[in-house]
C-alpha cells in the first residue's frame, strides 16, 4: 500500500474519469459520462495547479453538478433518436402488409395469419379466408382493416 500513498492525485482523478467513461459504455444511461468528464477535468486541473485534496473534491463536485445540468439540458434540446424505432415492435413492422383471417373476426376480434405466424387481431368483421390489411398493433394484437 506504500505505492498508494505516493500516488499523485491527478492520476487518481484521471483513472476515475476513465473508469466512469468505461462504466458508461457498459451501463448506458447518459449520466456517468458527465461525471467522467468532471473527473478528467479535475485531473487536468490537479496536474496543472497543485491544489489540496479537499479543494480538488470541491472542484469535482462543482464540475459534476454543472456537467449533469448542462448535459441534461443539452439532451432535452437534442434528444437521441433511435436508428430504428420499430426494432422490437414486430407488430408495428407489419403495418401495411396483408394477412389472411384464420378465425373469423366476429365482434371485432379474431385471429389472422401473416407469413408463418398467427396473431390475435381486432378490427372490422371478416370471414375466414378473407384478406385484411394490417394497419398497426396494440401490443401483441394486430389492428386490421378490410382491403
Amino acid at each position: 500500500m506504500d505505492w498508494f500513498e505516493t500516488l499523485e492525485p491527478h492520476w487518481v482523478w484521471l483513472g476515475l474519469g476513465f473508469f466512469l467513461a468505461a462504466a458508461e459504455i457498459l451501463v448506458p444511461g447518459y449520466f456517468l459520462m458527465w461525471l467522467a468528464g468532471a473527473a478528467l477535468i479535475t485531473g487536468v486541473i490537479a496536474f496543472a495547479l497543485p491544489f489540496g485534496i479537499p479543494l480538488q473534491v470541491v472542484i469535482f463536485a462543482v464540475l459534476s453538478i454543472a456537467a449533469v445540468f448542462i448535459g441534461r439540458n443539452y439532451l432535452r434540446a437534442n434528444p437521441v433518436e433511435d436508428a430504428d424505432p420499430k426494432m422490437n415492435r414486430r407488430g408495428m413492422r407489419l403495418a401495411g402488409e396483408t394477412a389472411v383471417v384464420v378465425t373469423a373476426l366476429d365482434g371485432g376480434t379474431g385471429r389472422v395469419k401473416h407469413g408463418d405466424s398467427e396473431w390475435l387481431a381486432k378490427g372490422c368483421d371478416a370471414a375466414v379466408g378473407e384478406k385484411v390489411r394490417i394497419s398497426g398493433s396494440d401490443g401483441a394484437v394486430l389492428i386490421v382493416e378490410k382491403l
